[in-house]
Parts: structure tokens; sequence; C-alpha cells
């Protein structure tokens, strides 16, 4: 199995996340860019679902492969891939909507957090930071992200304390856009993501304009990391 494919179904096209638990790792990311590249050439959609092929988790966060490299070349280029893939999908030219099949955890809930609308299931799985507990500093390129779909309040709680937070505590703080039973979840998305049958063109302009700041704050981290 490729560790990305995709659907079509009417106007959208369905992203699947096939690598187990989906770490990110070079192979991960490069995948998921190739298959965004496809998925805007080669269809006509004008919405794109994300969702996993595994059965308890979204994306799982970096592979600890990586995080063991830490402060070495090799993660400053990771850095600016994985940067490079948020960014692409906050200025996809087509809604996005994260269909949270299982755990989202770190760089699986920025992930999360990049797309435009969040659909989540409740009879399992966790939205969380984790990064306090494993002594990480995130930096303002993952709070940034992180503050465009979490009220502040909810945030600083998840930095600080790395709680994990349920669908139905996402939903109440308007993390997520509704929270589902699994077996409703891909149902209750398609039904929203088939309404929005917006133009590609006109969905590009506003979020170069919504996201322009955070933008900026991608763009000015990769090109200081991009020394390697």
């Amino acid at each position: 199995m490729a560790l990305m494919d995709y659907t079509i179904e009417d106007n959208v096209a369905v992203l699947s996340m096939n690598s187990g638990e989906n770490q990110f790792g070079f192979p991960f990311i490069d995948a998921f860019l190739e298959v965004l590249d496809k998925i805007e050439r080669d269809t006509d959609a004008n919405v794109l679902v994300t969702k996993s092929s595994h059965d308890k988790i979204w994306s799982a966060g970096i592979d600890p492969d990586l995080e063991n490299e830490e402060k070495t070349k090799l993660t400053k280029k990771f850095r600016v891939q994985m940067y490079s893939l948020y960014r692409r999908i906050l200025t996809y030219p087509m809604i996005t909507v994260a269909a949270i099949t299982g755990h989202a955890f770190a760089a699986g809930a920025y992930l999360a957090f990049s797309h435009d609308f969040r659909f989540m299931r409740k009879d399992k799985g966790w939205l969380c930071l984790p990064e306090v507990d494993l002594g990480i500093n995130i930096g303002r390129v993952l709070t940034s992200i992180a503050r465009r779909a979490v009220p502040d309040y909810k945030f600083e709680e998840m930095l600080y304390t790395g709680k994990r937070l349920t669908a139905e505590e996402c939903a109440e703080h308007h993390i997520v856009y509704k929270a589902c039973h699994m077996d409703d979840l891909m149902n209750e998305v398609l039904s929203f993501a088939k309404a929005q049958n917006k133009d590609r063109r006109i969905i590009r302009l506003m979020k170069q304009e919504t996201n322009q700041q955070l933008l900026k704050i991608i763009d000015d981290t990769i090109l200081f990391l991009a020394d390697f």
C-alpha cells in the first residue's frame, strides 16, 4: 500500500494516510506533498479531506528516530520539510477538512490545525500537545499554527500541561467543527465537504490574505534554517 493515496467523491478528494501511525519523517512528508500536487494538478476536486487508514491513530507525530537527532543538520532539514508541508496545506487552493479518525499528537495535531476545518471521532482518540513532557519548546511556527485553530486560553492549557483533549472537549471549544462517532464520521465529513463547492481561485486568494502573517513567520523560519 502506498504511503498516501486518494479517491474522488464528487467534488471531494479524500486523501488517506497509510503509513501505520503516520509518523512524520522524510518519506511521509515527501509522499504527502506529492499527492497534494497530484490532486491539484490531475483532478477537478475543490475540497480536500484528510483521513487515516489506521483504526486508532490519525497521526502520532514525529518519528522518534528523527527526534533523537536534535540540533543536527538533519533535524534542520527535516524542520524545513515539515514547515513546508504545513505551509502547503495552509495555502492549498481548496477548502481542507481533517477527518480525525484517531489520536492526533504533536506534529499530527499541528497537521490537523493546518486544515480549515476539523471533524473528530468521539468514541476513541485524543488531541494532544505533549512537548512539555518531552522537554521541547515548540517555537514560533507551531505556536502560530495552533493559535489559528485553538482559543488562546485552551492552547495555553494544552501547551503547559500536555492535557489530552477528547473530541467532545474540542467541539465545546470550537477546535473541531463537530465530534462524531466513528461510524458516522466520514458520512458527516463528506456531507459537509460536498456542500463546499467553491472556486479554487478565490479560495487560494482568501487563504493567502487570511494567513499572511503566519506565512511570513513560516517563510522567515525556513530561510533561517536553510543554512544546512
